[in-house]
């Protein structure tokens, strides 16, 4: 295949990490800070020869996954799985900047692009897809990234492959969606902590999984995280600021005293800080474990100098006043 390759974004999971396992609502916006596309090695690109090299093999890999669904009839719609081995062997790779391991994509921004280069019968990206090729989509996007991560909800490619905010009423009911500006605060913001390490997806989302075989972890789960979850996407979506932030400070905590082992340690404290002294509120971005944490405020410059306290920088998402 000779085509042009697309540019596919990372993606941020605002609200439905783990979560969305349990049928919460989910909110997931492009982030294009960061982005992928598939190349070919030799095609006067400037990454480095041996990632480019890497990236090939690991492709190779995952074709051999892709066979195996393949022939079992389990990819719908389909991947034109012989195109994708012949470009493998002519030296395709994915040439990214979406860091692996910290929660924004990485493996979802290239699963959109194998689909899109590959897909046969593909269905389009359109504002106004129906509900009916969002859910198609979705359910093969889940069947395709759980090689990387065992189970995948398929939110991560499905947003990046949209390029449009999605939000998840429930399993079988997603849509595109818009976040107003003008309604929160001005000075208010979204913004990133980079761990400085990734995190491991898989051994996390087993860990959640053994966690809700607990009965009092499961209860907690469905009756206090879930509503909070919720709450918050149906205000942030609205424009009710307060109505908002109280929610998050609560599901903030929540996160602090029940998956404790997905915040690294030594964000703990500035997780705490946040909480005290209301300048900021974090949470997790991804699976957690590392990566990146995902912050909100309402006065951004107010956090920007909490976080200095700690010789931490924030990398802003979303601005309200821009």
């Amino acid at each position: 295949m000779s085509h042009k390759s697309e540019v596919f974004y990372a993606k941020i999971m605002l609200f439905g990490e783990y979560s969305v396992i349990c049928d919460s609502m989910g909110l997931a916006i492009p982030y294009v800070h960061f982005k992928g596309e598939l190349s070919f090695i030799g095609k006067d690109r400037y990454t480095d020869l041996e990632f480019a090299k890497s990236s090939n093999s690991q492709l190779k890999d995952y074709l051999e996954y892709l066979k195996n669904l393949n022939s079992g009839k389990e990819l719908h719609p389909e991947i034109d799985i012989e195109a994708f081995e012949y470009d493998l062997e002519n030296g395709l790779y994915f040439e990214s900047t979406i860091p692996q391991g910290f929660g924004i994509g990485s493996s979802g921004a290239l699963c959109a692009a194998i689909y899109d280069r590959y897909g046969k019968n593909k269905i389009p990206t359109d504002r106004n897809i129906n509900k009916k090729d969002i859910v198609k989509l979705r359910s093969l996007f889940s069947t395709m990234e759980s090689y990387f991560h065992g189970v995948s909800s398929g939110i991560d490619p499905l947003n990046c492959y949209l390029r449009f905010p999605v939000l998840i009423k429930g399993k079988n009911e997603l849509d595109t969606v818009g976040i107003p500006r003008n309604k929160h605060n001005k000075d208010g913001a979204i913004f990133l902590i980079n761990t400085g390490s990734p995190g491991k997806t898989g051994p996390l989302v087993n860990l959640f999984f053994e966690k809700c075989k607990q009965y009092s972890f499961y209860k907690a789960i469905k009756e206090d995280m879930i509503p909070y979850n919720d709450q918050c996407i149906k205000s942030l979506i609205k424009g009710e600021t307060h109505e908002f932030f109280k929610n998050l400070k609560s599901l903030s905590k929540f996160l602090l005293k029940n998956l404790r082992p997905m915040i690294p340690d030594a964000f703990v404290d500035i997780w705490k800080q946040g909480l005290e002294s209301r300048a900021y509120y974090l949470k997790l971005c991804g699976s957690g474990g590392g990566g990146f944490l995902l912050g909100f405020t309402e006065d951004l410059e107010l956090a920007r100098k909490e976080l200095k306290k700690h010789n931490v920088d924030l990398i802003t998402v979303y601005e309200n006043s821009k």
